[in-house]
């Protein structure tokens, strides 16, 4: 007869067994576009009281320093100029553009197992942020980011599930010419993964060597505009209330290439934003929707991320403060209000002001992470990776936002409730004439993988059994971890006759 043990010894090899086998992508128990609006900070008389101040702060204030073709573009549509310089809009044509607005957008990934479809409120979670310096867990010191970096870290998202595009998280400083830093930062995003990829451009004059680029990267034109798996993160505005004389003409030149727009207003409540939540999020929108007039004057319809991303300030310092629990509330409000004109949106969550991968960086990025899903954002920028309130970017804390990120997605997902998973069979089967638990249960067996996500580094072993492993530390896992991944090569590396045809045309800095 077998020790009682050693049958539990058997079950718990067994379940682990079935945990371990690959899964179909859709039977996963979270995957990019889970569904997601369960949380809403706002009720709807204070989302009605912001829309309303947000049509007032249009018509009254407007915007200024719009460039002549943006002003040309925008009084064609029924914008008005004033004496004083500012572009102020009727609430009409505010509407107007909402009603119009392109609502069916897909972000293209270069594999199309990457594309995003950013209807309704599917959640997507992936990188960005801009970062000047490299965090070393090693030495604990922050140095400059370099076109190396970025690369690696492109590489390193392009093997996470749970990281669905990637969008420039860190600047190449060791290019120090800013075309040839922008199109490099093109390479190192675009060589590196195969999801979609979002990056800025210093001014409009690179952006045609870029398009240039990416069709090759395409295999031609055509090809660029049928799946433009590419979108330009465009400041066109500089809080408050002013555009961006140099980002529009970038943004008009992305738009006349056919690159999808991110229109992001990054105001800091308490410094470049009202300091109460509700009117940052007033600010952010307007501005928001006055880009969304500019780009519909130039091309109707054209594919659009309404980029609400206000940021908060301890008004203690003027510091800011991105990992706070008022940046949750700010961007779940946000998320409420793309909900409120159903447009696709983004905004950011999970950044750290921690220094390095530590306990304040998980309670920081998870809280934001969670709070961002629930409330439905389409596009979760700067998710995984940030430190130092936006300076600095980590490897390892992008290996392990992975596992962060799963299981904020798990809460996206909720609770399915259904006949079956009220389980009254289950229960009766187990309690009368049955071993009285679930452990080997035939329900428990089916939803370990499909209702149930489980970290890849993250440590859930006993003290014991912790000990006996030579009690492994979550920090150097995700460095074991990069180390591996980078030893690869980069399963995103373009052909040889490519590759070699953009290093003729354009200076690449990465090594071949």
């Amino acid at each position: 007869m077998n020790h009682p043990l050693s049958r539990r010894s058997g079950g718990r090899s067994a379940r682990y067994s079935a945990r371990t086998s690959p899964l179909a992508a859709h039977l996963r128990p979270v995957r990019p576009g889970l569904t997601g609006g369960q949380y809403s900070p706002l009720t709807d008389a204070g989302m009605q009281r912001i829309h309303r101040a947000i049509l007032q702060a249009l018509e009254e204030v407007g915007l200024a320093n719009a460039p002549p073709s943006g002003i040309a573009a925008m009084s064609a549509v029924g914008a008005v100029l004033g004496g004083d310089g500012r572009l102020r809009f009727p609430a009409a044509l505010i509407e107007d553009t909402i009603a119009r607005a392109n609502r069916s957008i897909t972000l293209y990934g270069r594999a199309p197992m990457h594309d995003m479809d950013l209807c309704g409120t599917q959640v997507h979670y992936g990188t960005a942020g801009a970062a000047v310096h490299m965090v070393d867990v090693e030495t604990e010191d922050y140095r400059d980011s370099t076109v190396q970096d970025l690369h690696d870290a492109a590489r390193i998202a392009d093997t996470l599930d749970n990281i669905h595009f990637v969008q420039r998280p860190m600047v190449a400083r060791d290019i120090i010419d800013n075309r040839e830093m922008d199109l490099n930062t093109l390479y190192a995003c675009c060589s590196g993964t195969t999801k979609h990829v979002g990056t800025s451009f210093t001014e409009a004059a690179f952006v045609p060597p870029a398009f240039e680029l990416l069709h090759l990267m395409a295999g031609g034109e055509a090809k660029w505009r049928e799946r433009p798996f590419v979108s330009n993160s465009n400041c066109f505005v500089v809080p408050p209330m002013k555009f961006a004389t140099e980002s529009c003409e970038v943004m008009e030149a992305c738009i006349r290439g056919g690159m999808p727009i991110l229109l992001l207003s990054a105001g800091q409540a308490g410094a470049t934003a009202p300091a109460s939540i509700a009117g940052a999020i007033v600010q952010a929108v307007a501005e928001c929707l006055a880009g969304l007039v500019y780009v519909n004057a130039i091309a109707p319809g054209h594919p659009t991320i309404f980029g609400t991303w206000p940021f908060v300030s301890d008004l203690r310092t003027g510091a800011m403060s991105g990992g706070s629990g008022e940046q949750a509330l700010l961007t779940a409000g946000c998320a409420q209000m793309h909900r409120f004109y159903d447009l696709p949106g983004g905004a950011a969550a999970g950044i750290a002001d921690s220094k390095l991968p530590d306990m304040q960086t998980g309670w920081e990025q998870m809280c934001s992470n969670v709070m961002a899903g629930l409330s439905g954002l389409n596009m979760v920028y700067e998710a995984a990776g940030m430190h130092g309130s936006l300076m600095g970017f980590c490897h390892e804390s992008l290996i392990l936002g992975d596992d962060l990120i799963g299981q904020a997605l798990r809460c996206v997902r909720g609770i399915e409730v259904t006949e079956d998973s009220v389980s009254v069979d289950v229960i009766r089967d187990a309690c009368i004439d049955g071993p009285g638990h679930y452990l080997g249960s035939g329900q428990t067996l089916s939803l370990m993988q499909t209702d149930y996500i489980y970290p890849t580094l993250g440590n859930r072993s006993s003290p014991k059994e912790w000990i006996e492993k030579g009690k492994p530390n979550l920090v150097a896992a995700a460095t074991a971890r990069k180390l591996d991944i980078l030893s690869r090569p980069s399963a995103a590396r373009f052909d040889p006759a490519t590759d070699a045809e953009i290093r003729r045309r354009f200076a690449i800095h990465l090594p071949t």
